[in-house]
C-alpha cells in the first residue's frame, strides 16, 4: 500500500486576469499544489476563472476544480495549463470518456461529490481515477458554512480505498482541518482561511501544525 501524503492545497478564485495573479503569487513560494475553481455561474452561482487564462511561471503544479456545465470541452481547451482535472459527478454524465480523455492527455484525474451526491455514483470507476474531491460545503463562494455530516462520507470512502488520494475542499480552517484529517481525508483544500488572511504563511503554517507536518 503507497504512503498516503497529506498537502495543504490553497483555492483560487479569480474574476480576471490581474487578480488570478495576484492570489498565486500570494502562494505560489508556500506550497507545491494550488487549487484553481473555474465556474461558468450556471452549474454554480457564482463566476471564476471563466476566462482565457495564463497561469504565471511558478514551480507549482495546478489542479482545476471545474464546477462549470460541459467540462468535457474546458478540458479540450485547457488541459494543457493544469496537471490536474477535477470533475464534478453531477456536471457530466460520460465518466469513462472523460477519465480516457484526461488520462489520454497524461493529465491526473478525479470526480468531485456534492454534500447530497453518494459515492455510490462514481463507486465503479474508483479503480481508475487519481482521486476523489468531497465538498464539505455547497460550492460556489469563499466562506460557506462547513458541513460536519460530510466526515462520515470520508470516512466510508477511505474505509473502501485506503490508498486513495481524498480530497476535501469547503470550509478548511484550524477548526476543521482536524476533523477531516482524522476522518481519512488527505487533500486539505482552503480557500478564505488562506487567501484572505492577513498572514497567509502563518495560516498554511497553522494548518500544517494540526496535520503533524
Amino acid at each position: 500500500m503507497k504512503k498516503i501524503r497529506k498537502e495543504i492545497i490553497p483555492a483560487v478564485i479569480a474574476k480576471a486576469q490581474n487578480e488570478l495573479e495576484n492570489k498565486i503569487n500570494f502562494v505560489k513560494n508556500l506550497v507545491e499544489l494550488i487549487q484553481l475553481d473555474v465556474m461558468d455561474g450556471k452549474f454554480v452561482p457564482n463566476n471564476s476563472i471563466h476566462f482565457d487564462f495564463k497561469l504565471p511561471e511558478n514551480k507549482c503544479r495546478f489542479e482545476a476544480h471545474l464546477m462549470i456545465n460541459d467540462p468535457e470541452r474546458w478540458i479540450e481547451k485547457n488541459y494543457l495549463k493544469v496537471d490536474t482535472i477535477l470533475v464534478h459527478s453531477e456536471s457530466s454524465n460520460n465518466y469513462k470518456e472523460i477519465i480516457d480523455t484526461v488520462k489520454s492527455k497524461n493529465k491526473h484525474v478525479g470526480f468531485v461529490l456534492n454534500p447530497g451526491t453518494p459515492i455510490s455514483q462514481i463507486e465503479r470507476y474508483l479503480d481508475e481515477i487519481d482521486q476523489v474531491l468531497i465538498m464539505t460545503v455547497n460550492p460556489g463562494f469563499y466562506g460557506s458554512p462547513f458541513l460536519v455530516e460530510m466526515l462520515d462520507k470520508i470516512s466510508e470512502l477511505r474505509e473502501m480505498r485506503p490508498d486513495l488520494d481524498i480530497e476535501v475542499d469547503g470550509g478548511i480552517t484550524d477548526k476543521t482541518i482536524g476533523l477531516v484529517d482524522r476522518a481519512g481525508a488527505n487533500m486539505f483544500v482552503s480557500g478564505s482561511y488562506i487567501i484572505k488572511s492577513q498572514n497567509i504563511k502563518g495560516a498554511i503554517d497553522s494548518l500544517k501544525k494540526i496535520l503533524g507536518e
